[in-house]
């Protein structure tokens, strides 16, 4: 195996299970988040603190600004990497977060990135972003109806990355998976996935959202705003930037915006729980309760990882 990864949908307790799992294992984490790699963004990313990351050494935290872009593309080619370097150290590469299509461009990698004009995709990218999801849908479906449904799953900015490879390309993004040249081998790792009851779920976020409010997200997000970034910007397009924006700007009360953050992160965990049920090959993944103890969900993953590293040795 080449990695391990813990994943699951927003506030299973990743990055407490992570914390416990590394001295076990002796690990090094690679952040699978695609909002944590934003500087500034601390707040509304709930990013692992500076003092745990000053624990267990940890990759692809604070890497970009804002209003750069960061594909899953980039994320493999950046993995490989680092998975490489962590098992030169003889440590244990362990991919840590919730985005799937991170995951997916390691185990499945996609085509070659198909070159693009940053101009025009920029000016498109504004575009697309001020549309309703219920647009973004209905062109999805005319430019590329075999790849809709995943589209559609992956919420708007997936919808969006959809619609600009099929514009700025002249082919569908469906298209190129068929016969883009495929750019690296795949990768094997053990997939741990945390499942919670969907009302558990809705539980924590509740609690999270309200700590984040209480914690300075709305200052967070107005120093950013007064920086010069926007909620047009790619970072600054997650779910929490732009309800705040939109409270800072008169055009909701604070409490409209807590609500819409609820709802919002509410959708994306069942996106999240569906990605995970039917998009990982099951013989590679291990399914944990995510309400047992943290002692417990870390014994079963440190007992299988143990069993496929014995069997690894075996067959060497």
């Amino acid at each position: 195996m080449d990695f391990l990864a813990i994943t699951g949908p927003t506030t299973s307790g990743k990055t407490a299970l992570s914390m416990e799992l590394a001295p076990a294992l002796d690990a090094e984490i690679i952040c699978m988040d695609s909002r944590q790699i934003y500087r500034g963004m601390n707040i509304g990313t709930d990013k692992v603190s500076k003092e745990l990351r000053s624990s267990v050494t940890h990759h692809g935290v604070d890497t970009k600004n804002p209003d750069e872009t960061y594909s899953a593309g980039q994320f493999g080619r950046d993995a490989r990497i680092w998975i490489s370097d962590i098992q030169a150290r003889a440590h244990v590469p362990m991919l840590v977060g919730g985005t799937g299509f991170f995951l997916r461009a390691l185990i499945d990698p996609m085509f070659s990135q198909p070159h693009m004009d940053e101009h025009r995709l920029k000016n498109l990218r504004r575009n697309i972003m001020s549309f309703p999801v219920s647009k973004l849908r209905r062109w999805v479906e005319r430019l590329d109806p075999d790849r809709a449904r995943i589209a559609v799953e992956g919420g708007p900015h997936r919808l969006g990355r959809t619609l600009e490879i099929a514009l700025l390309t002249g082919h569908p993004l469906s298209w190129w998976h068929k016969k883009g040249e495929i750019s690296e081998e795949p990768l094997r790792g053990m997939i741990v996935v945390l499942e919670i009851p969907r009302e558990e779920l809705d539980r924590r976020i509740n609690i999270r959202v309200t700590r984040m409010v209480e914690n300075g997200l709305v200052d967070e997000v107005k120093r950013l705003l007064e920086q010069g970034y926007s909620c047009d910007d790619p970072g600054m397009t997650g779910t929490s930037y732009r309800e705040i924006s939109a409270y800072l700007k008169g055009v909701t009360s604070l409490e409209e915006a807590i609500d819409q953050i609820r709802s919002v992160t509410r959708r994306y965990a069942r996106r999240q729980l569906t990605w995970f049920r039917h998009q990982v090959p099951e013989n590679d993944v291990v399914r944990i309760d995510g309400l047992l103890s943290l002692e417990s969900q870390a014994e079963k993953v440190v007992k299988s990882w143990n069993i496929i590293a014995d069997r690894k040795r075996i067959e060497l």
